[in-house]
Order: structure tokens, then sequence, then C-alpha cells
């Protein structure tokens, strides 16, 4: 178990991402992907008020829902902790004090709970001072909405100053940090995430850990991405500098009798700053290989090895 910053969350070190429930997992794929899930010692699950507004015919609040339903029907709100987000959903993007309230008033009635237990930024809203965007986030906690609160897609420089707000105004602060990082995406997050995350003690959660499917091995040439859903971004790391990563990543795996899709995730677990990265399956027979990762260890010589050969993917 690992402690989301210095909260008092604490949580197994995966974060089932809730994007395809609605999407590509409907509601009984959802359960039972859940039910597999916590059955493998998950407890923790992220989701967001935009999900999966996307879809044609949807329009946002589709995964909450299910995941709500989900935990009134096992009973489950005792011991999973939930996390959702606000500022990417049309109509509640601003994070005004009226908007982020609005906004989690209706993630808490559709996940059917009197709390959300980690309530995230989804985005930046650059109308507004960060003073305005810290008060209106301290007032959820405040009103006892929310426990804690979280950043993600912001720059270095707005969480900078979120920190310092709301240390200077007495503010609740923000406790984790939801970044893009993966093998094949470590910058700008190691050059200017990551220290401010150590410097304030921030959790991180990564999310595209698993970079669109392409660090499980699944795709090795451009005919294995020609799925409409995943051409254009798989399609990117289908290069040598792709190929000589998924080559190290192969040889590890086999040495620990462990899946590619493990010991990516493993190589992030491995990284001072981060306490679970996000990891999302469209069917419970996807999750064995994500729920192995957090009891695979790496060596110190294999993180370096995967470091040098993830050197030149971004």
């Amino acid at each position: 178990m690992r402690t989301i910053g210095k909260s008092d969350l604490t949580i197994f070190p995966l974060c089932l991402g809730g994007n395809p429930f609605g999407w590509t997992a409907d509601e009984a794929a959802a359960f039972e992907i859940l039910d597999a899930f916590t059955a493998g010692g998950g407890d923790f699950i992220d989701t967001a008020d935009s999900y999966v507004a996307w879809v044609p015919g949807k329009k946002g609040g589709e995964s909450e829902t299910m995941i709500g339903r989900w935990m009134t029907s096992r009973k489950a709100r005792d011991w999973v902790v939930i996390a959702t987000k606000v500022g990417a959903l049309e109509g509640f993007k601003a994070l005004d004090r009226q908007t982020v309230t609005r906004a989690a008033d209706a993630s808490l009635a559709r996940l059917g709970v009197d709390v959300i237990d980690l309530y995230y930024a989804h985005y930046d809203d650059p109308t507004l001072p960060i003073e305005e965007i810290s008060a209106a986030f301290d007032a959820l906690v405040k009103a006892g909405k929310v426990r804690q609160i979280g950043i993600s897609n912001m720059s270095p420089e707005r969480i900078e100053a979120w920190m310092q707000a709301a240390a200077a105004e007495g503010h609740a602060k923000p406790v984790a940090l939801q970044p893009q990082y993966s093998l094949v995406a470590r910058w700008p997050f190691e050059e200017t995430i990551a220290p401010l995350a150590e410097k304030h003690h921030l959790g991180v959660f990564p999310y595209y850990a698993l970079a669109s499917g392409f660090l499980t091995g699944k795709y090795r040439s451009a005919t294995d991405a020609q799925g409409a859903a995943r051409r254009g971004s798989v399609a990117a790391y289908l290069n040598p500098a792709g190929f000589a990563l998924l080559e190290a990543l192969d040889e590890i795996a086999a040495a620990h009798d462990a899946s590619v899709t493990s010991v990516s995730l493993a190589w992030l677990l491995a990284k001072p700053t981060v306490t679970a990265p996000i990891a999302s399956v469209s069917r419970a027979d996807q999750l064995p290989p994500l729920l192995a990762a957090p009891r695979l260890k790496l060596t110190a010589v294999e993180v370096e090895r995967l470091d040098a050969a993830s050197a030149k993917m971004g």
C-alpha cells in the first residue's frame, strides 16, 4: 500500500482508469472489470465528469454513473478510493467557485457518494488567478464534499503558484498530480514536474502509462496499429527507437517471467515520485498483467537500461 502525498488516503499502487466505461466497455463489462480489479487487490479508481463525452450520443458522466452503480451494488464505498475531475466537460470547464461546486455536486450524485476522495482540476483555467481556483477547491473541502485535491494538466508555474497560494491563504493543499508520463513520454515531467512533486510531497499518478497500448508490446508494426482508435498515437512510436525499447522490455520481461505490460508499469513504480500509474482495460481478462506490476521489482540495472532505451522517445 502507498499513501497519496501527505493525505490520509492509502491505496494499492495501481489505479484503474475509468475512461473505457461507456465507451469500449458497456456496463456489464465495466462491472466485470471492477469486480476483477478489486478481487486482485485494487482499490483506487480514477474517472472524470467528461468521461465519455467524446463518444457520439454520449454527454459525459457515463463513467461516473457506472462506477456509482457498481459501488452501490457491491456495497464497496467503504473500501474503494474514488478520484474524479472537473474542467473538461462542456459547461463545466471554468474553475470558479460556482462552477466547480455545481460540477462536484453532479459528480457526487452520479457516483452515489457523500464525498469525493480525490478531486482534480482536470485542466487549468487561465482566465482565473490561481488564488481563486485554490479558494474554489478549498471551499469544497471545507464543505465536506471533497477529501483531497489534485492537479492535472497544469504548467509547472501554475502548480507552484497553487501550492504557494494554498499555503499563504490557509487553503487545503493539493496532494496529487496527474501528468502524462511513461517510457515513451518522459519530458517535460522529469525535468519540470517531478521536482515539484518531490518538493511539495505530491503523489504522482501518470496517465497514458501504457502509451495507448504500445507499452504492452501488442504493436510491433504499422499493420498492428491500423485500428482506427489507435493508428495515430501508436504509429508515432513505431520507429527504430521504439523497436529498441521493445527489445529491452522483452528481455527484461523474459528474465522475470513477466509481461511487457507489467515491466512498463513496474518501471514507473520504480520512480521515486510515482505513487501509482493509471491504466485502463476494456475487458477483465486484460487485468492480470496490470495487477502483477506492483509485485514486480526491477533491479537498478534494469531500470537504468530502460532509462537509456527510452531516452530518445520523448
